[in-house]
């Protein structure tokens, strides 16, 4: 703990007691508070933090200090301060790249459900699923419908299985050893070795199908959204009941769909990986 020193008149009021009487986590609560306050104010020391968000100083350095094995906050040696650490800029760049890939990706999914005469998803993958940030529905009267937020596993979904087909083999094995395999129906594929050659196809022609893996009855076609280092980050599709993807008209849906993705790609000023 350093050394006590003189309080800075840009000092702020002490907030007001952080003792909640709601289904909170005391600590949690209080070293969020932490951090709001040193996002407002740059650089400071330990007992003007302390002062700021009326905690005491050593209550206060505990949090700090757990904070900063994280990289959420740093200690700066030379003046003894405490200020936010870059893995808030992480943390933070990820919320507003999710947000521009959303607003980036609109009109891309506007003109491709209009091309195809079906709902166009764009989906990201988190933690083993997949989850939907955005959708253009179709006017048909049969159509698939995800709301934002909707999770689902990445094995048994056409923007799934095109992410993990751009996956190194280990982080899919950690996956599948993780999520399994489950089977939501008979066409669902639950065998790892059917799952790589699945992937291997995908890579090799630019986007998934999904053949009533997750629903049956519906089928989906999608390809890989790539950042500026190549990696794949999300996904486009579109999606819609089985009597409207016959077999002869996939291949011509496919590379639809993964321009589609390419022209989002650019537009975040992402690169696909070289093969």
């Amino acid at each position: 703990m350093e050394p006590p020193t003189q309080k800075r008149s840009r000092g702020r009021p002490r907030t007001q007691s952080l003792d909640s009487k709601g289904a909170t986590v005391q600590a949690l609560d209080r070293g969020l508070v932490l951090l709001a306050a040193l996002a407002r104010e740059g650089t400071v020391t330990l007992t003007e933090i302390a002062l700021m968000v009326g905690m005491p100083a050593s209550s206060a350095h505990r949090m700090l200090v757990t904070m900063q094995k994280h990289g959420i906050v740093e200690f700066i040696e030379t003046d003894q301060t405490w200020a936010v650490g870059v893995e808030t800029f992480r943390i933070g760049s990820s919320f507003t790249h999710r947000l521009n890939l959303a607003e980036a990706g609109r009109d891309t999914l506007r003109r491709l459900m209009e091309e195809t005469g079906e709902t166009a998803n764009l989906a990201i993958a988190d933690n083993g699923f997949v989850v939907f940030m955005s959708q253009v529905e179709t006017s048909n009267p049969i159509r698939a419908f995800y709301p934002p937020g909707t999770r689902g596993h990445m094995h048994a979904s056409g923007i799934g299985k095109a992410l993990l087909a751009e996956f190194a083999t280990d982080d899919v094995e950690q996956l599948m050893q993780k999520n399994g395999l489950p089977e939501f129906t008979p066409k669902t594929i639950t065998s790892p070795t059917a799952l790589f050659t699945d992937l291997e196809e995908t890579r090799e022609r630019g986007w998934a199908f999904d053949d009533e893996e997750r629903h049956f009855g519906m089928r989906c076609v999608a390809s890989p959204i790539f950042n500026a280092y190549g990696e794949a980050i999300a996904g486009v599709s579109v999606s819609g009941p089985t009597v409207r993807f016959p077999d002869g008209e996939i291949a011509e849906i496919g590379p639809k769909v993964r321009h589609a993705a390419n022209e989002i790609t650019a537009l975040i000023g992402g690169q696909k990986p070289e093969r």
